[in-house]
């Protein structure tokens, strides 16, 4: 029996007709349901020959036929590859191309047409080492690449967020979109935990703060730039959020100006939780009840079961959701695992005399200012604490006399009221060296993110590093 299919009849059996997923246009999908329709599905897929060691590919949006197809691929054995339907249609095909799937399903109505009647396919032998999901990087410095989770690594993912207990979920806002790790591996704690996950066409500031209020949802999820979006959104001052005890913001570091604002507007706890593809999306976390030194300026301690390390400069982390490899690369796999399963996050930081992790950047982001490293994110959080600015980036530029420069991209509070480039440096001298200030800066009304909500530094840096 796989992970998936075990823990989806499980619930289906103690939670029944409790509702698992509440698509868009409110038509509720039952625990019972995903169960007896994922079971159909799988019938459907064993009937086309799909079976295991295949893969399929979700082009699906983030509604409940992707999770249905999920399960079902998983209960015949076959690898799901999740394709982030936001991605440019170029972008789509190389990942579909890298992941060479038996399967693609493009549209939920192929979902519904396997629901065939039929015998659901005989349980699988237990395997933890069955590869069950496939997880593309975000790609942000290059190809993607496919990182590996078999049931291993979703057994393990369940168990350091709910030690095998079940029930205690309430109303949910899923904030990713499906293929993003924060869903492919931890879909067997959503289960156990008998949630109930509202889902959106496409996720908006807006409409995620109409839910949290409408449903009195008791935790706030997703990721920093969302956080960031929710509060500049007018529902934020407009709804009632007397419901809400706790944020969860996962992915990296949250800015500290963010930290407090969320904190305020919400009268919530605020907890950061840091993490990758390759980890499982699972690492490190501040505690809800930290102090400001450890809320704003770290991203807490090792989660249960997890270690961390620093190896010249880099964190490591290793831990038993780790992912088994990439996706037919072993090349890239022994130089990203290494050590007996320690994984190289390419993250820079250090560990202080608590036992937090400080991270200061990207080590593939660094640019080298007249002979001295400089990493981007050390120098954003200091940005962020200025009262005029509201989101920033920093960028390198090529310069003839110190090799590169640091581009403040800033969006103001105001726009009739920008700071200015002395005011920024004026602001950040006394925590930051010299060689690190920005030597130049741009107003934007704006900062791009990719389809994974992460701050996209390569366009930044094709706009204004290389053409600024």
């Amino acid at each position: 029996m796989t992970v998936l299919g075990e823990i989806v009849g499980e619930a289906a059996r103690r939670f029944g007709d409790r509702a698992a997923f509440v698509d868009p246009d409110g038509t509720p999908t039952s625990y019972a349901d995903l169960d007896r329709r994922s079971d159909a599905v799988a019938s459907g897929l064993a009937r086309r020959g799909v079976g295991a060691g295949d893969v399929v590919a979700l082009r699906l949006p983030s509604t409940t036929p992707y999770v249905i197809a999920y399960v079902a691929a998983a209960k015949v054995g076959a690898t799901t590859a999740g394709i982030n339907p936001r991605l440019a249609a170029p972008e789509q095909e190389t990942l579909v191309e890298l992941a060479e799937p038996a399967l693609v399903l493009t549209d939920p109505a192929e979902v519904r047409a396997l629901e065939a009647d039929g015998t659901p396919p005989p349980p699988l032998p237990e395997d933890p080492d069955r590869p069950v999901a496939l997880v593309f990087t975000s790609g942000t410095t290059g190809l993607p690449k496919g990182a590996v989770f078999c049931d291993r690594q979703l057994a393990a993912v369940r168990r350091i967020d709910t030690a095998d207990a079940w029930d205690g979920g309430g109303p949910m806002l899923a904030a990713t979109q499906f293929a993003h790790v924060g869903f492919m591996t931890k879909l067997p704690w959503y289960l156990a935990t008998g949630a109930t996950q509202l889902l959106l066409d496409r996720w908006r500031a807006g409409d995620a703060l109409w839910l949290i209020s409408q449903h009195r949802m008791p935790s706030i999820g997703g990721v920093a730039p969302q956080i960031a979006l929710m509060l500049r959104a007018p529902e934020s001052h407009e709804l009632d959020f007397s419901a809400v005890k706790t944020i969860v913001v996962g992915g990296g570091a949250s800015p500290p100006a963010l930290v407090r604002q969320a904190r305020e507007r919400f009268d919530a706890a605020y907890s950061i939780r840091y993490s990758s593809t390759e980890s499982g999306g699972c690492g490190t976390g501040t505690a809800f009840d930290a102090d400001d030194e450890e809320a704003l300026h770290t991203v807490g301690k090792p989660r249960g079961g997890i270690e961390v390390r620093i190896d010249d400069g880099e964190v490591l982390l290793r831990s038993p959701t780790v992912m088994w490899g990439y996706w037919r690369d072993p090349e890239a796999t022994a130089d990203t695992l290494v050590d007996g399963g320690w994984l190289r996050t390419g993250d820079m930081g250090e560990i202080d005399d608590r036992g937090n992790l400080r991270l200061v950047g990207r080590k593939k982001e660094m640019y080298i200012r007249g002979g001295y490293n400089v990493y981007p994110a050390e120098v954003e959080a200091v940005l962020l604490d200025h009262p005029a600015v509201a989101d920033v980036a920093v960028v390198p530029k090529p310069d003839d006399v110190m090799g590169e420069l640091g581009i403040a991209l800033v969006v103001p509070v105001d726009a009739t009221a920008p700071p200015s480039l002395e005011q920024l440096r004026a602001h950040a001298e006394e925590r930051l060296a010299k060689y690190k200030l920005p030597d130049d800066l741009h107003i934007v009304d704006d900062l791009p993110l990719t389809p994974m909500q992460k701050l996209d530094r390569r366009a930044l840096t094709a706009r204004f590093g290389r053409e600024g």
